[in-house]
Formats: C-alpha cells, sequence, structure tokens
C-alpha cells in the first residue's frame, strides 16, 4: 500500500506527479471547464476522467473525481479507491476532494489503502507483461486538507491504515486457492498474524472431541485435513480489575472449501467455494486490528475451520451430531455444514460470558436472493444491539440490513423426530431466516447478532469503488467500529 501522509497545500502548489480533484455535478469547474467538457465529464458521482494538466498546476496529470453535492465518508472513501486506480505510470499523487471533518481525512485514507489492493501472490509477473497488464505504481499519496495539522487528523489516518491492513489481509486469505489454505494451515497463518498483540489457542481434533465440539468434528471428519477451532483472546490494560470495560465475543465462519460435503454441489457452485472463510477471515483480522488501535474493549473471538469434503468417513444426511453443550442435531443436509461450526463457537462465545456476541458467516444462498450481492443480513435476538450493529455499519461503510428471525422457524428448527433440533429447514423458502433460527438456539439471554455476508464477502464481477474482484474483506470495518462505539459508550 502506499503511504499516506497530510498537507496543508493548496491543490495548484501540491508537489506531486498527479493531482487528484474531487469536482461536485453543481460546481464551478473553473479554469478546468473546457477540458472538462470536452471530455465529457458532468461531475456525477463515480465519474473519473484523466488529462495533462498543461500547466495549470505543478502536477503534470490532473484526475478529476465526480462527487455529489454533500459527500458522505463513503462517498470519498469510494472516490479515494477509483481515483488511485485511474492512474497509472506515477508515483505521487496529491488529493483534495473536500474532507468536512476529521473523520472525512480517515474515510480518504482508507480509500487510497483499499483501492490499491491487488493479491498478485500467484500472478507471474513475465505473463502479465506479455499481457499488458500494469499494477498500480503510486507509492506516495498526499491528502490536502485544512485538517493536516490537526493531531485528531494524523490518528484518522493512522487508524485507516490500521483498519485497511486488516480488510486486506482477509481479502488475501478468501483469494488464495483453498488446496494452500486448508484448516491446519489457516490456523498457522492466524497465529502468525496475532503476533504478541493478541493470544492465540489452536484446538485440534483430539481437543475438539474433549472438548464435545461435535458440530466442526462432524463438518471436518470427511477432510484428510483435520478441522481447528482458534481462540483469540485480546485485553486492554485494566480489563481484568474494570467493570466499565465491555467484553465483545466474535464467531466466525471458517470453511476453507465446502464441496457440500455428501450432499455435493454442482461443480460450477464449487468454484468459488475458497470464499466460505470469509467470515472467520473478518472476525480474525478484526480482532488483532482492534487490538492495534489499543481500544478499551475485551475481545474474545472464535474462528472455526473446517473443510468440508465427502468421502467414506463423512458426516452422512440423516446422522445426529452431539454439539458443545449437549444439544443433539439431526443433519438432513451436509451443505447446510456452516451452522453447524457456528453453534459449537457460539456456545464457546457465550460460556466466555461476554456483554455481546456477533458472529460472522457466509452462510446461506438465501440471503443473496433477498438482498444482492452487495448487502449484508442482519438478525439478532436483541434489537437494541441490532441498532448499534446497523449504525457502525453506516459509519464503516457498509451496506447491511435487517432481517426478522420469526416464530414459525423456531418451530421447524425445532422439529425433528429423533433430536433436539433439525439442521435444515423442511420448506424451501426463508433459508435466511431458518439458518438464525437455529443458531440462535446456541445463544441463549445472551446480546446476539448474526452478519451473514454470503452475498458480498465474494464480487465475482469488476471491481467497482474501493471492491475488488475477489474477496471483499466485508465485515472487518463494521466489527472494528462496533468494538470502538461499545467502547465510547462506557
Amino acid at each position: 500500500m502506499p503511504s499516506v501522509s497530510l498537507s496543508t497545500a493548496k491543490p495548484t502548489t501540491a508537489t506531486a506527479d498527479a493531482l487528484v480533484i474531487g469536482i461536485r455535478h453543481d460546481e464551478d469547474k473553473g479554469d478546468l471547464t473546457a477540458t472538462l467538457d470536452l471530455l465529457g465529464f458532468t461531475g456525477e458521482k463515480s465519474q473519473v476522467v484523466v488529462f495533462p494538466s498543461n500547466g495549470l498546476v505543478r502536477a503534470k496529470v490532473i484526475a478529476a473525481v465526480g462527487l455529489p453535492a454533500e459527500p458522505t465518508a463513503e462517498d470519498l472513501r469510494r472516490a479515494a479507491a477509483q481515483a488511485v486506480q485511474s492512474l497509472k505510470n506515477v508515483k505521487t499523487v496529491a488529493m483534495e476532494l473536500h474532507a468536512a471533518s476529521v473523520e472525512d481525512v480517515g474515510a480518504i485514507a482508507e480509500g487510497v489503502h483499499l483501492g490499491s489492493y491487488a493479491f498478485t501472490a500467484f500472478k507471474s509477473t513475465k505473463q502479465d507483461s506479455q499481457k499488458g497488464v500494469k499494477p498500480l505504481t503510486i507509492t506516495a499519496v498526499t491528502i490536502l486538507s485544512a485538517f493536516a495539522r490537526q493531531t485528531a487528523a494524523t490518528a484518522a489516518v493512522e487508524r485507516a491504515l490500521t483498519v485497511s491492513e486488516a480488510v486486506n489481509v482477509a481479502r488475501d486469505w478468501v483469494n488464495t486457492p483453498p488446496g494452500d489454505l486448508r484448516p491446519t494451515g489457516f490456523a498457522d497463518a492466524i497465529t502468525e498474524l496475532a503476533g504478541t498483540e493478541v493470544k492465540v489457542q489452536v484446538w485440534d481434533e483430539k481437543r475438539l472431541e474433549k472438548e464435545q465440539c461435535g458440530g466442526i468434528l462432524g463438518v471436518g471428519q470427511g477432510s484428510d485435513s483435520p478441522p481447528r477451532l482458534v481462540r483469540l483472546t485480546y485485553s486492554p490494560s485494566g480489563a481484568t480489575t474494570s467493570k466499565d470495560v465491555p467484553h465483545l465475543a466474535l464467531v466466525g465462519k471458517g470453511i476453507t472449501f465446502d464441496s457440500g460435503g455428501l450432499s455435493i454441489k454442482p461443480g460450477a457452485s464449487m468454484q468459488t467455494m475458497k470464499l466460505d472463510m470469509a467470515g472467520a477471515a473478518a472476525v480474525v483480522a478484526a480482532t488483532v486490528a482492534i487490538a492495534r488501535l489499543g481500544l478499551p474493549i475485551k475481545i474474545t473471538a472464535f474462528a472455526c475451520l473446517a473443510e468440508n469434503m465427502p468421502s467414506g468417513s463423512a458426516t452422512r444426511p440423516g446422522d445426529v451430531l452431539h454439539m458443545r453443550g449437549g444439544t443433539t442435531v439431526e443433519v438432513h443436509n451436509t451443505d447446510a455444514e456452516g451452522r453447524l461450526v457456528l453453534a459449537d463457537g457460539l456456545t464457546l462465545a457465550v460460556e466466555a460470558k461476554p456483554d455481546h456476541v456477533v458472529d460472522v458467516a457466509t452462510l446461506t444462498g438465501a440471503c443473496v436472493v433477498a438482498l444482492g450481492n452487495n448487502t449484508t443480513g442482519v438478525l439478532t435476538n436483541d434489537d437494541d444491539f441490532g441498532r448499534v450493529v446497523l449504525s457502525s455499519a453506516v459509519m464503516a461503510g457498509e451496506s447491511m440490513w435487517q432481517l426478522p428471525i420469526t416464530e414459525e422457524m423456531q418451530d421447524l428448527v425445532r422439529s425433528s423426530a429423533i433430536a433436539d433440533l433439525r439442521q435444515h429447514n423442511p420448506k424451501p423458502a426463508g433459508g435466511t431466516l431458518f439458518a438464525a433460527a437455529f443458531l440462535r438456539e446456541f445463544v441463549g439471554d445472551a446480546s446476539w447478532a448474526h452478519l451473514d455476508i454470503a452475498g458480498p464477502s465474494f464480487n465475482e464481477g469488476s471491481a467497482h469503488g474501493h471492491t475488488p474482484a475477489g474477496g471483499t474483506g466485508v465485515g472487518v470495518r463494521t466489527l472494528v467500529q462496533i468494538a470502538s462505539d461499545l467502547a465510547a459508550a462506557q
């Protein structure tokens, strides 16, 4: 990622290879009017044009970015990302996007970092050059702002870097081929990322059996790469003695590859199933970011890792699994495996006695049908906490929408003839609501919210705004913001 700094310099005098300026659609374009009109630039949101400066400013190239009349922080994130993506063969950039607050400065910095992301671990440089692919060359971006000399603005830029790095780590994990990130390797990668700032415990299959985590074991038993559960804990200074430090538990679904198990998916549907660990990636990356930011909140996180494969040892439809805590579950469809690993993780999370629990999972295709590819479904047993989640999502710039958990679904979850619960919806409709009702059985009276990220976790189309093709890292920014908001409320 390029470095980001602040300056009070004027756009006309800023020293850089390229100048990015935000132009509202109703704004006077001044000396640029003739050029922008010739290029068809109207200033509409998301529009970007790049052209030689012809001596109007010190920079040799100008990128004009369209903005709404009153841009939000998310508008500025997207504009900054689009600007850096549009600039080729430049190293330094000065950026003036009319930040109206310190928070806007931070959003611009996030946009720069998120928009600069590229997953190149498996790319051949030689092949890229033959195809004419030109990677971004930007090494430094200077945000021009009247807030540049304020300590709060510098802190906002530093926070943006920490959060963006976390998002990009989650993106890397989701983009990694499934054969290169199996449960044991994923557990190792989590341990490495956590460093000394976050404590890590890894439970292998023997420990999982001892701890009666039948959901994780049941999903993972068809694979020759055994399942893992990774527990992460972060406690700020004084957390063990102060009652004023809130405690948030996070649980992430980490299916490193989902074949569907014996209820096997069609071949085409498996192509992107490396994404099925995006929930665990978000939870882990957010936990590490929260620790690095030093937020005054205690975090206990659980990454539930397994590979869902068909084999002679795989769980069968009709089997009954014994979950952590003693609840029995009748399996009807082994392709609905995420809720099984989450059940164990949620039980463990509640045992930690947090103030709130959030789980994140690529759980149901039904949520994509309901909300599309860019919006996360939020389902909760606590409407007050649900409002906190949704408010934090708005601040973070991630689209989320609340869905209900109806009593009809509770009745269906409890309708197994031979076990306490049935795992899969017997009806074709309401799949997202059924899955959330199933998860609710494992949180008791704890304040809990479930984030279904099946749609926005992976972008199969072209990059747009600060969202790249492939893994998006969705959820990380919202989880960090939830932690920030809970800490600030104390």
